[in-house]
């Protein structure tokens, strides 16, 4: 076993290999950028380097000056996570020149791997089922559509190169293929240097299933399947182990191609093989097909590690410094149920947009297993993947550990930055998906009613109410009375925009009434628990810099406004396009004087690894704009001003 190793990576999956590393008793040295000096991960692990500025091409993408830490450092091997260089096969040959240890597979295994096309040619001559689809070299758009047309719509064409959904489009029909075709060749060019794209057969009713393979670069087993169907824009949100409806002749059949994908390129440490499964009649072992196989451990590791009870990073340790698989096939079995559901900073009703700001309070329930690379006071970069944790549970059965999902989603809190946790917590709950019915379709159906956020009723308003006015901390027994009457005060609130207007009587320690419009509720807190109505609630308030916070099976942020500052103007119009996060523009599309009809492409900013296009709120024409390609610009900076125009645009 190693005595040291180096983490090539940042966040939550740098804090879990260093956690497996402490059990095994290896030491660690992390890396860091600018920006993550007072990260999680730095503080965890036993050494730590700086290796550049913010973004990841200066920093975590530098793989000679992670080598060059490694070396100082005295490690012996280098994680590399997933992400990053973690699938880079010239960074694999440059750690080996250096001398130490890549945990992972080789660089040839990585290159066979690496482009969608030629591992499907390769897989299909390993007997493992492919879809039908076009993986050739002949990249010109006629041809492309003829292949289209052969293969018979709908088609799905996907860069070769990649993957998180980038260069990727279904097409329904001849006429939408071209305009489909120059949109996902665009996008994989940016993302990944690569125009070149493969036709494939869509699936009209697909689910996601993803087997995990570990090998020795000779041999390889199985630890089964995850069902990973559950997405949104081609990003996985909840995953589970095992996929419901499975038979164990399907298990079987995946299993066996999964472990000879990963014998055909010899391949050494963690991988998964994904599969596209038709669920229109049921799971069929006739009815799945390679998809691609990432040769890296995956994000969604650890209900394979709840299900089996194998700790898949302690493997790779081991693997890696020259011992055999640590288990053969026959060893290998699944006990229970496992979910994973992925807590992101991003806007759900705003189309799932990324958010950033300071997490100004953190806290996560017992009975769960919580992946994160951050704490209460951390901010959510907008450099980085806005992950905030993965929550990951375990039952005897599918619908004990949905159960449990519920339990620990409603009382996960987070206050600081908006999140996706009461979508989250939607789907957990989702009738469809409680029962077991699941396809990748089913968030883009059922996004309507999945997405609204939460409102807070009259007795949570409340709550916040004595929060805001400091009421909430407890006080002594003669606090609050006076001589006459019970005393009382008015707290104004912002639940996001709306006005919530509080009068607060306080009657004894710990007694209160409150008033909101028409409503009057009574409040006691007994041995530290909330009373309202005379009904004890699990209710709890946080005050914190951000405002305050009522964690009543759902998050219900407030802000405290400044009556001094009440009144003013909330902000720009429709006339104005503001930056909705910090991020770099990538593109603008219009120039001063130009008119443009509202919904008009007016520039491109990039921020959480994802593209966001920005439109005009009306018509108009510009009349100025104050960003160029390039800049790096902050949350709410106007970037192109609007001024109306009577005569529609041509």
């Amino acid at each position: 076993m190693f005595n040291r190793i180096l983490i090539a990576n940042r966040g939550e999956i740098a804090c879990r290999v260093i956690e497996t590393c402490r059990r095994l008793g290896v030491q660690t040295v992390a890396v860091y950028s600018e920006v993550d000096a007072g990260a999680r991960h730095v503080a965890m692990a036993d050494a730590a380097c700086a290796i550049g500025g913010p973004a990841p091409r200066d920093s975590y993408l530098r793989g000679d000056a992670i080598i060059e830490a490694a070396l100082a450092t005295g490690a012996q091997a280098i994680h590399p996570g997933y992400g990053f260089l973690s699938e880079n096969p010239d960074f694999v040959e440059a750690v080996e020149a250096a001398g130490l240890v890549f945990i992972g597979p080789s660089a040839e295994a990585i290159r066979a791997m690496g482009l969608k096309d030629a591992a499907k040619t390769l897989m299909s001559e390993a007997g493992v089922p492919v879809v039908p689809g076009y993986q050739g070299a002949d990249q010109d758009p006629a041809h492309l559509a003829a292949q289209a047309g052969t293969i018979g719509y709908p088609v799905l064409i996907k860069a070769v190169a990649g993957g998180g959904g980038k260069g990727m489009r279904r097409v329904d029909a001849p006429e939408a293929f071209l305009p489909a075709l120059e949109a996902a060749k665009a996008e994989a060019l940016g993302a990944f240097g690569n125009d070149a794209v493969l036709i494939e057969k869509y699936v009209a009713t697909p689910r996601h299933i993803e087997v995990q393979v570990f090998g020795d670069g000779t041999r390889a087993v199985h630890l089964f399947e995850r069902d990973c169907s559950l997405q949104r824009r081609h990003q996985k949100v909840i995953e589970e182990a095992p996929a419901p409806g499975m038979t164990p002749e399907m298990r079987a059949a995946m299993g066996a191609a999964a472990v000879r994908a990963a014998e055909a390129i010899g391949y050494a440490g963690a991988g998964t093989v994904e599969f596209i499964v038709d669920a229109s009649d049921g799971l069929r072992a006739d009815g799945f097909w390679f998809m691609e196989m990432n040769t890296r451990l995956q994000v969604e590791h650890p209900v394979t590690e709840a299900v089996t009870g194998f700790d898949l990073v302690e493997w790779q340790l081991r693997v890696a410094a020259g011992e055999d698989l640590p288990a053969a096939q026959q060893d290998l079995s699944i006990t229970g149920h496992a979910f994973e559901a992925r807590l992101y900073a991003e806007d759900v009703p705003k189309g799932f947009l990324p958010a950033t700001g300071t997490l100004t309070h953190l806290a996560f329930p017992d009975g769960a297993r919580i992946e994160t690379g951050v704490r209460a006071g951390d901010t959510i970069s907008p450099w980085y993947d806005p992950m905030i944790a993965k929550l990951v549970v375990a039952g005897p059965t599918r619908q004990a550990a949905l159960r449990k999902l519920d339990r620990v989603l409603a009382t996960t809190q987070v206050a600081g930055s908006v999140t996706n946790l009461a979508f989250l917590r939607a789907l957990a709950r989702h009738e469809g998906f409680f029962a077991g019915e699941v396809d990748t379709g089913l968030i883009d159906r059922e996004v309507a009613t999945l997405s609204p956020a939460p409102v807070p009723c009259t007795r949570a308003r409340s709550l916040a109410g004595l929060g805001a006015a400091g009421l909430h901390l407890g006080a002594p027994d003669h606090a609050g009375l006076t001589l006459w009457a019970p005393l009382a005060q008015s707290q104004m609130l912002l639940f996001g925009e709306e006005e919530v207007a509080t009068r607060i009587e306080t009657l004894g320690a710990d007694r209160f009434r409150v008033r909101i419009g028409e409503a009057t509720h009574e409040i006691a807190r007994h041995d530290g628990v909330w009373w309202v109505d005379g009904a004890p609630t699990p209710a709890e308030i946080v005050a914190h810099a951000a405002g305050v916070s009522v964690f009543w099976s759902n998050n219900y942020h407030f802000t405290v406004p400044d009556p001094l500052q009440r009144g003013a103007a909330a902000g720009p119009g429709a006339g104005h396009v503001e930056a909705p996060m910090p991020g770099l523009v990538k593109a603008v599309f219009v120039s001063t004087g130009e008119r443009v009809r509202q919904g008009a492409r007016l520039a491109i900013l990039e921020a959480m690894k994802m593209e966001h296009t920005l439109t005009a709120g009306r018509d108009g024409t510009v009349s100025e704009i104050r960003v160029q390609t390039g800049d790096q610009v902050t949350a709410g900076a106007p970037l192109i001003l609007l001024e109306p125009d009577e005569e529609a645009p041509t």
